[in-house]
């Protein structure tokens, strides 16, 4: 419709109209109801046009073919409030967004987006013998040690991330090494003898003596590893972000195999490095000697997400779920997949388990691989666990679903235990987080005449971060979110559950371990109160641990740290504490002389 004036009326651009005279010069038929999905309006940035498409930013970024007319809704990707997407050279242009709309699948940060390829890749072209490689220890004898409870095997602990242990940590702390790696390092695990943590941006696993922080031995990979691995059986099992599953010997660092998870070896430059079009996370679920890892950035692009279950002794593929929301003829999202603000979709994250289902973020699949409708209660963030930004409309919930759009996003941390942090032990969840989840945010620093306006002084409720404790009740859980869910209610006039306790503290907890009965906790000073708020959030000004009584809230013990841990990075293991800090070192603290 070049040289046109465009018309848009409900629902969607519907006429095209001589810019010279007005006369109508072309129509076409009213958008699908999917089109709409629910959103009666225009949404929060303009429209633009290349000479092929109408360029549409209602629900997402919709596209409407100016010769045919026919149209394409893509609620999964969408641009910056006010500014939205911008189509230039042949790509598409999508910039980081702060938008809770189908937040279960939609894809964050700055993206390029590029015309699919032929074929997609639907189809793996290589058969599964082929992307497997066999290391130089593949036939070696491995030292396959039994597990140990005062050891601390893969992320969080265990399968269900649950951040808890049944092994005491001492109140009365004292330092007993530290080692300098340097860079961005994730967090770490601590089993048989050893300490391994990941130098995220060098590609490159460590492995330190858990006694002396001495060095064990290096291993490089071919992309980013951004999460600590899985020990198990005497093997280092990983993911990076170059699309491969490594496995290495426990003792020395040497491979036994690698797997190639990623459907083809294809590269795009992601933070300023090459990586696969289908990275994968460090860290792998281990189940039964099964590994369970997941490959690539949307269920919406490049023909999915591989979901790929691996013998964890010999690396054979033993069953690929693709997970794929495209009709791989058409390239189009199916017109029945969005209702309301929620559809159906998947992003990619640390893996987790219950024992009988896998976990990937909101979404449940069985031990086979295969995806299930019905949810469970389990822990999530639908950020993803490794997601450090904090952002104002994600956190973690221990729940079924995460609610979207600009009124739901509060509704989960209304309903079910919610915070930036959140560790359990089966019985009692413990938490940091906000006291109010509200659409309107904490309104901290906004002019009061546009608060009464906007928001009524009955609506609003100050809030503020604190420490908690209330019980864990799975079944209670699933009945909170369904009938939240039927009431469509969006702030609810108070917490469906009680606190056992709850207190504040003078800093962030970026960090939490539960350690028997007590609770470790670590963290940069509160920005807002801190004299140099962006030093404060970046670790400049040094951190705060904090030893509390998990069965009352009571502080037993306070230190001091030359650098906060980085998010998440700190664990409990045979008696002592370890951390990973944002100024690049692994440090260890034990029992006080």
């Amino acid at each position: 419709w070049s040289g046109y004036l465009v018309q848009a009326k409900e629902p969607g651009i519907t006429v095209a109209r001589d810019v010279r005279t007005g006369e109508v010069a072309r129509r076409r038929p009213a958008d699908q109801e999917f089109f709409r999905v629910g959103m009666s309006h225009h949404r929060c940035y303009r429209n633009k046009a290349t000479s092929r498409f109408l360029v549409l930013g209602r629900s997402g970024v919709e596209l409407v073919d100016v010769d045919s007319g026919e149209a394409t809704a893509d609620h999964w990707v969408r641009g910056a409030c006010q500014y939205g997407v911008m189509p230039a050279n042949g790509l598409l242009y999508a910039p980081s967004h702060s938008c809770a709309c189908f937040i279960e699948a939609k894809l964050n940060g700055f993206n390029a987006l590029a015309p699919r390829r032929a074929p997609v890749g639907n189809e793996v072209a290589e058969p599964a013998e082929a992307r497997l490689q066999r290391g130089p220890a593949y036939d070696e004898p491995i030292d396959a040690k039994p597990p140990r409870p005062a050891d601390w095997p893969t992320y969080r602990h265990n399968a269900a991330r649950s951040g808890a242990t049944a092994v005491a940590v001492p109140a009365k702390l004292a330092p007993r090494w530290k080692t300098e790696l340097g860079g961005r390092l994730s967090s770490v695990v601590v089993t048989e003898g050893k300490l391994w943590v990941a130098q995220i941006d060098a590609h490159t696993l460590h492995a330190l003596d858990a006694d002396t922080g001495e060095r064990a031995w290096t291993y490089t990979a071919g992309g980013r590893i951004d999460s600590p691995p899985t020990i198990w059986q005497g093997r280092v099992l990983f993911g990076a972000a170059d699309g491969w599953v490594y496995c290495l010997r426990a003792d020395d660092g040497r491979l036994v195999w690698r797997f190639r998870a990623a459907p083809e070896d294809r590269r795009v430059v992601a933070y300023d490095q090459l990586e696969s079009v289908w990275p994968l996370h460090g860290n792998v679920l281990v189940k039964d000697g099964v590994a369970f890892a997941a490959a690539g950035r949307s269920s919406f692009i490049d023909g999915g997400i591989r979901l790929v279950r691996l013998d964890a002794c010999t690396g054979r593929l033993l069953s690929e779920t693709q997970l794929h929301q495209r009709d791989p003829e058409t390239g189009h999202a199916p017109q029945d997949i969005v209702h309301g603000f929620d559809m159906p979709g998947f992003l990619p994250d640390v893996l987790s388990s219950d024992g009988s289902s896998v976990f990937m973020r909101q979404a449940r699949f069985n031990l086979a691989g295969e995806a299930m409708d019905e949810r469970t209660p389990h822990l999530f963030s639908q950020a993803g666990f490794l997601d450090d930004s904090w952002w104002h409309r994600t956190y973690w919930i221990y729940g079924v679903k995460m609610f979207a759009g600009w009124g739901g996003w509060p509704r989960a941390g209304e309903q079910v235990p919610a915070g930036r942090l959140l560790v359990h032990d089966g019985e009692t969840i413990y938490g940091f987080g906000r006291t109010v989840y509200a659409r309107h945010g904490s309104h901290a620093g906004l002019p009061q005449t546009f608060l009464d306006e906007v928001w009524p002084p009955q609506e609003r409720r100050p809030t503020h971060y604190q420490l908690f404790a209330t019980p864990l009740d799975p079944k209670t859980t699933v009945e909170r979110q369904k009938a939240a869910q039927q009431a469509r209610r969006t702030e609810p006039a108070e917490k469906p559950y009680e606190y056992v306790w709850n207190a504040e503290l003078p800093f962030l907890v970026r960090a939490m371990v539960l350690a028997e009965g007590t609770l470790l906790l670590a963290g940069p000073p509160d920005p807002l109160v801190a004299d140099a708020p962006t030093a404060a959030w970046d670790g400049r000004l040094g951190g705060l641990l904090h030893a509390v009584k998990a069965s009352d809230g009571r502080t037993l013990a306070e230190y001091s740290l030359a650098s906060p841990p980085v998010f998440d990075g700190m664990v409990a293991a045979a008696g002592r504490l370890y951390l990973a800090t944002l100024d690049g070192r692994v440090v260890c603290m034990g029992e006080q002389p």
